[in-house]
């Protein structure tokens, strides 16, 4: 007798933790999958598009205010196989990811892949191998093939702040004299006019600045002193979006988008 009442209580404490069990979540049907920016973006009809300005190839903001750069033109590229329009939202290095958390969907021009940065967003596909290495006076180049070299009293090091060319000085530079310059669009003519002697900047750059200015050589630019890669900066968690930036990106790279845009900057 005890055992088949206990086999009783065992059916009725089954039966009513199938339907705790049952009611505590809906029915899968029933359960909506997460909003994406992508939908977000379509419905408002606007990409906003965080840049700096002031890193070309990649980026660069005139003194009209009038954009372009290699990351420019694919942005509305994006925004034209989504079937919206792009507004370039002006920032900053120091205040990137913020800015791109609080204003924007997607940010570019040459941003560095960073253990930092991943903390706060997603990235896409790396679409460039770079690295930092030295830019200087031509017949200064000799000089400053090492960081050995480079990190010597008496040599000036030129960086913008904010960004990862400032945190690779402050890491690598103890006995040069680092000499921070706000505006990244004329800091390669402080080189030029002798107030500062090189600046240690991503190679893609000191190749597209030495293109420039023939007195500015880009030390060793197939060899820099560092590993990275760039990519867009996409919202954190946004598994959605990032698969359509990064498919979007793919086909770009490999139908001639890309070639074609970066052509006339980089040859």
């Amino acid at each position: 007798m005890r055992w088949k009442i206990f086999g009783a209580w065992l059916a009725v404490a089954g039966v009513v933790a199938l339907g705790t069990s049952c009611s505590a979540a809906p029915p899968a049907a029933e359960q909506k999958p997460a909003a994406s920016r992508l939908d977000d973006v379509v419905q408002r009809g606007e990409l906003r598009v965080c840049s700096t300005g002031d890193y070309r190839p990649f980026t660069y903001r005139d003194t009209s205010g009038a954009w372009s750069g290699i990351d420019i033109d694919l942005a509305h590229d994006m925004a034209a196989k989504l079937g919206v329009r792009a507004t370039i939202v002006p920032t900053t290095w120091k205040t990137l990811v913020d800015d791109f958390n609080a204003k924007c969907d997607i940010a570019v021009g040459g941003v560095s892949i960073t253990l930092e940065r991943a903390k706060e967003a997603f990235f896409s596909t790396a679409y460039v191998v770079d690295g930092k290495t030295p830019i200087t006076r031509c017949e200064n180049a000799s000089r400053f093939q090492t960081l050995q070299q480079v990190d010597q009293p008496g040599v000036r090091a030129i960086v913008n702040p904010g960004g990862t060319n400032e945190q690779f000085a402050e890491q690598h530079l103890k006995q040069a004299t680092i000499v921070e310059h706000p505006d990244n669009n004329t800091i390669f003519q402080q080189i030029m006019d002798g107030r500062a002697d090189l600046m240690i900047t991503d190679a893609a750059e000191t190749k597209w600045q030495a293109k420039q200015h023939p007195e500015l050589c880009s030390v060793h630019p197939d060899q820099p002193f560092t590993f990275s890669e760039k990519a867009y900066l996409l919202p954190k968690g946004d598994v959605v979006f990032q698969q359509w930036v990064n498919q979007w990106l793919n086909l770009a790279l490999h139908d001639g988008t890309y070639a074609r845009i970066a052509q006339p900057w980089i040859g």
